[in-house]
């Protein structure tokens, strides 16, 4: 119950064949009383995929939050002046939005966010899904895992005989995860079993 009343972020990137997961987590965060903003990165938005349309997407998580998603960097840059967030988490997180966040660029609406929202001193969660993870991504996740205010859904991979590189968040951790990060605590172990 520590999420009832809390304004959570939840922001969407790519990693389209993790959004049914995500989906059944962002309605039990609803469930808990949350009161949930949707940002969608610029891909996440106009990317239709074999898992189905963005737009529907989009239509579906307002129907579930009955929050106006946020879709521009403008709409974005708000939330951290107003210190609009108690928390925000990003489910999916795609390697490339990893990258990106780890340098400081805010190209996106989820990135601007996230760079306001840290600007506040309060907690980021990480769910992320990439090919990439043990590859050109590790580096970047190992610098994040030492930034203040980072904190991670426990993870392992997904696939490691045809995918040997990639990391999945575990995806059904989201909620516990963001109440330990809520009292700036990282849910362990992080490196959990394969799926």
């Amino acid at each position: 119950m520590k999420l009832s009343g809390k304004n959570v972020g939840f922001a969407f990137t790519g990693s389209f064949c993790m959004y049914q997961k995500v989906i059944a987590e962002l309605k039990n965060l609803v469930a808990e009383g949350a009161n949930v903003i949707p940002i969608f990165s610029f891909n996440s938005q106009t990317t239709d995929s074999r898992f189905g349309k963005a737009q529907d997407f989009i239509e579906e998580i307002h129907g579930i939050t009955s929050n106006e998603p946020i879709l521009t960097i403008d709409g974005a840059e708000p939330l951290g002046p107003k210190n609009k967030l108690d928390i925000l988490i990003i489910a999916p997180c795609t390697g490339n939005t990893l990258s990106k966040l780890n340098n400081g660029i805010t190209d996106t609406p989820v990135l601007m966010a996230a760079k306001g929202h840290l600007r506040n001193n309060k907690p980021l969660v990480l769910a992320f899904a990439t090919n990439d993870a043990l590859g050109a991504n590790f580096k970047t996740i190992g610098s994040l895992f030492n930034t203040k205010n980072m904190y991670f859904v426990p993870f392992g991979q997904d696939d490691f005989i045809n995918k040997p590189s990639s990391l999945v968040a575990h995806m059904d951790l989201i909620i516990e995860t963001l109440e330990g990060a809520l009292d700036h605590t990282q849910l362990q172990p992080v490196i959990r079993s394969p799926f």
